[in-house]
């Protein structure tokens, strides 16, 4: 199995106001608006907004220290070229950023992105102020592919319980810590079997997994946007991505620090030796403990996740257990979006927190271990 990872950071200023500049540093780099450039060890892209940028490794690899070393270079390259004039921020979603403050690519692709628009209105945060984590995983075959996309669905809320990281909205804290998922899961809701409550069913083969997608097409094409009928549209919190030979997970926030996210992606391949795990597999269920990783984070299914990360320790690698501390802290501590409301409740401010975040980003040190 080798596994890829696909990251999203907000473009900011000194003050961590999001700036929709993303083209202007696309062609900074390259002279074009480009949709994706070469950038040295790493693929920098655009996403929907432009106060944000994508950030992926060239090349998959059998483990997270690869992927590791090849993105903190792609940051460190990035600082390099714009040292003072930019502050790039993870987090599942910009803290403060109000719509009006963002704006969509406009430099291709504006078909599918104006389809989208007359579907469901683009202009929510759902679709504008979002910043996920994306774990991909190989498959060798469909044996493979169903056993992990199966093991997968059935953790999928512890893994959205630790990576919460969204827990303000326009500068006001919410109460939800992962508003990300909030807006996610309903920003397709006149059809909502594209994002099928971001939990899916249990698959027993991929021709059902195809014959769910080509219901949606049929819906697709009754209004008139066939052109939208592609592998991609599934907006599930794990989703087949058969032209990649891979399974996408969707459903996580994006952390502060490229260690973080690889301590993500270590506990997702340590998970999938497990031969048996303390989880539910209705599909019920499974949708009550997500709505329970929503709205609290790690604090309302700690004792699951205690024992999951047992489970995990058992069957990592020596690689993996460089990072595996990282989630045991966050199991303990708090995900990122409990520790950012704590302290904003104490402080009442929230460019120090920002800050903080974004040398964490920089100096690739996850937030509270420095």
């Amino acid at each position: 199995m080798t596994i890829g990872t696909e990251h999203e950071f907000s473009v900011n200023d000194d003050h961590f106001t999001a700036l929709p500049v993303s083209d202007q540093i696309i062609k900074a780099i390259c002279g074009s608006f480009e949709s994706e450039i070469s950038f040295g060890d790493v693929r920098l892209g655009k996403e929907l907004q432009k106060t944000v940028i994508e950030m992926l490794p060239k090349v998959p690899a059998d483990g997270p220290a690869v992927l590791e070393i090849q993105l903190v270079q792609g940051i460190n390259r990035f600082y390099r070229i714009f040292p003072d004039q930019y502050h790039l921020l993870g987090l599942g979603m910009h803290p403060t950023v109000t719509l009006d403050r963002t704006s969509v690519w406009d430099h291709d692709e504006g078909e599918y992105y104006e389809c989208y628009d007359r579907l469901f209105n683009i202009h929510q945060h759902g679709w504008l102020n979002i910043q996920a984590l994306q774990v991909n995983l190989s498959y060798a075959n469909e044996k493979d592919l169903l056993m992990q996309y199966n093991r997968i669905r059935t953790f999928l809320p512890y893994l959205v319980a630790i990576t919460a990281s969204s827990p303000m909205v326009e500068g006001k804290l919410t109460g939800v810590m992962d508003n990300r998922l909030v807006y996610y899961r309903k920003n397709q809701e006149q059809i909502p079997a594209i994002c099928n409550g971001i939990v899916p069913e249990r698959l027993r083969s991929v021709a059902e997994y195809n014959a769910f997608q080509e219901t949606i097409f049929a819906e697709l094409r009754t209004r008139d946007a066939e052109i939208l009928c592609e592998e991609w549209l599934n907006s599930g919190g794990l989703i087949i991505r058969f032209s990649r030979q891979c399974l996408e997970i969707k459903a996580m926030d994006e952390q502060e620090c490229i260690k973080s996210d690889m301590a993500v992606a270590a506990f997702v391949q340590a998970l999938l030796r497990c031969p048996t795990l303390p989880v539910e597999s209705d599909r019920d269920a499974l949708l009550g403990l997500m709505e329970t990783a929503i709205q609290k984070g790690t604090v309302g299914l700690r004792p699951e996740l205690v024992a999951l990360y047992d489970h995990a320790w058992k069957k990592a690698t020596p690689e993996e257990k460089q990072y595996l501390p990282i989630i045991e802290r966050r199991i303990k501590n708090g995900s990122l979006a409990e520790l950012m409301a704590e302290r904003y409740r104490r402080e009442k401010q929230i460019e120090p927190i920002l800050a903080d975040m974004a040398r964490c980003l920089q100096k690739n040190t996850p937030y509270g271990m420095d």
